[in-house]
């Protein structure tokens, strides 16, 4: 299928676009250069031509989803959401310059990374299961690396509650080869246990270089080939020296066939690699995971918002006299501050100082009035 072209990107107030990042079925992704605070940034933005109910319900739960799990560290972090100008919506995140998905294909990544990663993600994914949501999209390219070299989960766009209704229509959302048997014979939309499954099979791409039911010849990685053997999930060992036993075997119960086999939580098979970590000499991982009490203070995620939720309105009245006059502040201040000439040289350096040294006097002053007052002095 041909790559179509990138949208044209939004004009946003307070930042100034730089360059296209990625393209997707339903968005485009931009980095921008925000103003103020000065950052690179990047910006998720909805197609124009892809805005209907449906992608409004889904966009909507990603912003408020990042919005309550982005404060995790190993989660990506949003700053903004809102509606550009052009009746696009769009999502300000944190500017991640790699992901793992591209590191693996340069060549297998070193055990003790992996194992690092695994424990951040799984940390990141039980805070998540705590919140009652479901990530449904795990697999390396979705694991995006900080600018601090940190692994962070991202894409939340196809997430979905823990506890669905019954009258909540169930949505399919597969990623072959890290989607669990389950998911892919349709019995379940996802759960826990799959997810367990699809961090299981994308720890083993890193440490393979080739997800786990790839073969040699590429001819025979065809969606449905791919499909037959992942349900029939008969775990391959990672031909490599330096992966231990144990991780071998976490790696086996993490994608054991029968979902009741795997790891019942994030929490366990994160520990499970934090042995593997400490039989190795590597100091384990922090396992970072939210409390109860936070995961229980927040209203669930309202799946069903198809609003197109735009920037805040104000309620203060544009033309009273008080804005007004503020307005013509500002505007006089400018034209002094365009008026008045620039010095070159060493004349504005002081200036800061003897603002300092003023205020200091002032403080001083007002220090010395008290004490004459209550009789110190």
């Amino acid at each position: 299928m041909a790559k179509r072209a990138t949208s044209q990107p939004p004009v946003l107030p307070g930042y100034s676009f730089i360059r296209p990042l990625g393209t997707g079925g339903f968005a485009d992704v931009f980095l921008y250069e925000q103003d103020m605070p000065r950052r690179v940034v990047a910006v998720k933005v909805l197609l124009d031509d892809a805005i209907n109910p449906e992608v409004l319900r889904a966009f909507n739960a990603e912003a408020d989803i990042m919005a309550r799990l982005s404060a995790h560290p190993a989660i990506v972090t949003i700053y903004q959401a809102s509606i550009a100008a052009d009746g696009r919506p769009y999502l300000v995140m944190e500017f991640c310059p790699d992901t793992l998905g591209a590191r693996y294909r340069k060549g297998p990544l070193p055990v003790p990374e992996v194992l690092d990663a695994g424990v951040r993600i799984a940390a990141a994914l039980e805070t998540a299961h705590r919140s009652g949501l479901l990530h449904r999209d795990i697999k390396p390219s979705n694991l995006l690396v900080t600018t601090m070299g940190a692994p962070v989960l991202a894409d939340f766009g196809i997430s979905a509650s823990l506890n669905r209704r019954g009258d909540e229509p169930e949505v399919f959302a597969m990623s072959v080869p890290w989607s669990s048997p389950e998911v892919l014979q349709e019995q379940v939309s996802g759960s826990v246990p799959s997810e367990v499954w699809s961090l299981g099979a994308t720890l083993y791409t890193l440490l393979a270089g080739r997800s786990p039911f790839e073969v040699a010849e590429r001819d025979r990685n065809r969606r449905e080939q791919l499909t037959q053997r992942v349900v029939k999930a008969r775990y391959q060992r990672i031909e490599r020296a330096d992966v231990p036993e144990r991780l071998q075997s976490v790696l086996a119960q993490a994608m054991a066939k029968d979902p009741s086999q795997r790891f019942a939580t994030m929490v366990e098979f994160a520990e499970a690699l934090r042995w593997a970590q400490y039989e190795l000499g590597i100091p384990p991982t922090p396992l970072e995971v939210a409390s109860d009490h936070w995961a229980g203070a927040s209203a669930p995620i309202d799946f069903s918002d198809d609003r197109q939720r735009g920037p805040v309105i104000t309620t203060v009245n544009e033309h009273s006299r008080r804005a007004v006059r503020v307005q013509q502040q500002i505007d006089d201040r400018s034209a002094r501050m365009a008026a008045s000439p620039r010095r070159s040289g060493g004349s504005g350096a002081w200036k800061p100082a003897l603002l300092g040294a003023g205020i200091a006097t002032v403080v001083l002053g007002g220090a010395v009035f008290g004490l004459l007052v209550s009789g110190v002095l």
